[in-house]
């Protein structure tokens, strides 16, 4: 077979004979008539190939003859190759680039109407990733030009059809600039890529996508269209979720019936009808939705199931379309939607919002007034009293006026209750007072002062001392200090409320309870401070509890004397009477065992003595007795302890109140902070900050972040000082 090679070169711009030349060296130029060396009728498929290719100077085509014979040896021949200067003024790369693809296919046409040989394939191969995704694209609409010539080119060719081919391998790239003819000779022009040669082609891709179509200026942009498709059908009730308030879905209602009637051009009506049409829409579409079986029954004149929850009411349908309760009461002389009640389910939204409404409407009052002010309104809602209780107990506004304070369940005793150390290594203390007292007296009268005593008392035994204080100054509160000290032996620990004059010794005796060096005359003492929590009187509840004692037996003591008019002198007595009857006091019950006669009292183990009565008769040796007296003391300490394990430690064991456990607060809780000294509508709402868990894991103090006045201010509180009113998930 024969045939016309034909291919077009591009004069180089040489000035002179230079350009002469390169055109008399194409004499020289031989291209071999036969395509294939083997006849085709021998062949076992023929495949037309062509590559196209453009730059800004040129475009350009060639195609190859591809034979394949029965021993699959490949054989591939040059047929045809055309450039064309490229337009001016001057198109985008990706343009001419599809110009040179729609060359590509008017040249296969060509040349398959030229040829007298069946071809059993065609392919095209181009480097432009741009150009193979316009042809494969199927979503994208493009601009005049890329969509005219993208029509032609799938006029012709079927995306398929096209491959991906790389740059360097691509034969037509050598006619889109100057070439020599000895570089022409030596290039694969007239050979075609190795690629063809081989039986093995790479894997093909049938598939490209638009590279970045969004900012591809030939790519129309995607236009969103939206439409709303009407369907008639049940006006659902889903809608109504949308509404926290009864009267504000009542307005919604109301105004999308006064457009419609303004768009159907019916009669105009006033505010009260179309407020009432609007509340029956509403529970129509509720009652169709809830009890549409029951609404089927009584227009088909069937009697209700018996597991209908609507049998006992004896429901019916009135002219608006609204079920009824039948009742007793058709002949009382009462209005219509007292004697019939619209009905509604209890679970469904619109029975919350009405509950919610008319409670507010009686000012946040309990569920008779509530159920009530429902029942008035005409709504019967079945199952309504769990509903009404459930609404109230949810209110904000409720718990804000008549919520309880939160409590947690009884914490674990500290270990300094449960130590058996000596008599006030651990010790708990709080002032009290003051009483009026006679300092001096004039001739005009007499001149007053108040006291105050201070209360210390063992963690462990129980045991009480007492301190007259002059003053509720730190220097005072400070000597009572050391005269407790003096008397009674240092501490390890003291426990307190955060008082005032406590605060201050702490600051005057460089205390820092967060600091394990500690400083001046507790530091000689080794002692340490722990405060409670603010505003949590109930933790120090050991140290309280003998302050109503002790108070209760000084004012039996004062109204047995002659006089109420005290000295310093008469206090200081009394208050040692009632450190005595304190620490007399038993603290265990008081067996009726005659073999066990003696009570266990903190008084045991201060004085070490059972009891105050007077040593038996008997001649006794003095040097025995100073032999004897240490195993006595010894004897008395070792009961003492025994009996306190025994029978006062285990009546610690038991929760006498705070028993269940309940839900720990969390951060971002909305809470409303106690004030005594405030009414309870001016209590402070907080947000909690931060929690701080007790060694149980329970939450017994927080932080709360409340707004006073203008400024945001942090405190840490007992829950038993905070109202819940609402969750960080509600």
């Amino acid at each position: 077979m024969t045939g016309t090679g034909s291919f077009p070169i591009r004069q180089a711009k040489c000035p002179g004979s230079c350009g002469k030349q390169f055109l008399l060296e194409l004499e020289k130029l031989h291209i071999k008539r036969r395509y294939v060396p083997i006849p085709l009728a021998s062949s076992q498929s023929r495949e037309l190939c062509l590559f196209s290719d453009a730059s800004t100077q040129a475009i350009a085509t060639v195609a190859y003859l591809r034979v394949t014979n029965d021993e699959n040896q490949c054989h591939v021949g040059f047929v045809m190759g055309k450039a064309k200067l490229a337009p001016h003024p001057a198109h985008t790369v990706p343009r001419l680039e599809l110009c040179a693809a729609v060359l590509a296919v008017e040249m296969a046409d060509m040349i398959c109407s030229e040829m007298d040989i069946k071809m059993h394939a065609v392919r095209f191969f181009t480097d432009s990733r741009i150009v193979l995704g316009y042809i494969h694209n199927t979503s994208r609409r493009f601009h005049v030009y890329v969509a005219n010539r993208v029509n032609r080119i799938r006029k012709s060719s079927h995306p398929h059809q096209w491959q991906y081919v790389a740059t360097e391998q691509n034969p037509a790239d050598h006619a889109t600039r100057p070439k020599s003819v000895d570089i022409l000779r030596a290039s694969n022009w007239f050979s075609g890529p190795g690629f063809l040669k081989s039986s093995r082609e790479p894997p093909e891709s049938n598939s490209f996508d638009l590279v970045n179509p969004e900012l591809d200026v030939e790519v129309r942009p995607q236009v969103a269209v939206n439409y709303t498709k009407a369907a008639e059908g049940q006006f659902s009730s889903t809608r109504f979720e949308r509404f926290s308030g009864w009267k504000r879905l009542l307005q919604a209602i109301t105004k999308l019936i006064q457009v419609t009637r303004t768009f159907t051009k019916t009669h105009k009506v006033d505010a009260v009808d179309a407020r009432w049409q609007a509340k029956a829409v509403v529970i129509r579409c509720v009652q169709q939705e809830s009890y549409g079986e029951e609404l089927n029954c009584l227009r088909d004149g069937i009697q209700l199931s018996k597991k209908s929850p609507l049998r006992k009411l004896n429901p019916f349908i009135d002219e608006d379309g609204l079920l009824r309760i039948g009742g007793r009461l058709t002949n009382a002389d009462l209005p219509r939607d007292e004697r019939h009640p619209v009905i509604l389910p209890k679970t469904h939204h619109i029975a919350t919002l009405i509950v919610r409404h008319y409670h507010e409407e009686v000012f946040h009052q309990g569920r008779h007034f509530t159920e009530g002010a429902v029942r008035s309104a005409g709504v019967w809602i079945v199952g309504g009293k769990r509903l009404v209780s459930s609404v109230i107990y949810n209110c904000v506004t409720c718990k804000k006026l008549r919520g309880r304070v939160m409590e947690q369940k009884m914490a674990p005793l500290p270990a300094d209750r449960l130590s058996s150390e000596p008599p006030f290594t651990h010790v708990g203390l709080d002032v009290f007072g003051p009483w009026s007292i006679v300092t001096r007296r004039t001739r005009g009268g007499s001149a007053e002062s108040k006291r105050w005593a201070v209360l210390f008392t063992c963690m462990s035994t129980r045991a009480t001392h007492i301190e007259v204080l002059e003053s509720m100054s730190t220097s005072s509160f400070i000597n009572a200090l050391r005269r407790f000290f003096a008397i009674r032996g240092p501490s390890k620990q003291l426990r307190s409320d955060r008082g005032t004059n406590f605060i201050g010794a702490c600051k005057e005796l460089k205390i820092n309870t967060g600091d394990p060096e500690l400083t001046s005359y507790l530091d000689n003492q080794g002692c340490t401070w722990t405060f409670n929590a603010p505003h949590s009187s109930h933790m120090g509840g050991c140290w309280e509890r003998l302050i109503g004692v002790a108070r209760r037996i000084l004012e039996g003591m004062l109204l047995r004397s002659d006089t109420n008019r005290l000295t310093h002198e008469v206090l200081t007595t009394l208050m040692a009477e009632v450190m005595a009857i304190l620490n007399a006091r038993p603290l265990t019950p008081v067996s009726t065992d005659p073999d066990n006669p003696t009570i266990l009292t903190p008084a045991m183990i201060l004085t070490q003595k059972t009891t105050p009565v007077t040593a038996p008769p008997g001649d006794f040796v003095h040097k025995d007795l100073h032999k004897n007296q240490w195993k006595q003391v010894q004897c008395l300490a070792e009961s003492f302890w025994k009996r306190w394990r025994q029978e006062y430690l285990v009546t610690l064991q038991k929760h006498h109140k705070w028993n269940d456990d309940k839900p720990s607060i969390q951060v971002d809780d909305v809470v409303l902070m106690k004030d005594s000294q405030a009414k309870r509508n001016d209590w402070p709402i907080g947000l909690v900050v931060k929690t701080l868990p007790s060694k149980d894991n329970k939450v017994r103090k927080v932080e709360v972040k409340v707004v006073r006045q203008g400024t945001t201010k942090t405190y840490i509180r007992p829950i038993s000082e905070l109202v819940f009113l609402m969750s960080k998930d509600s």
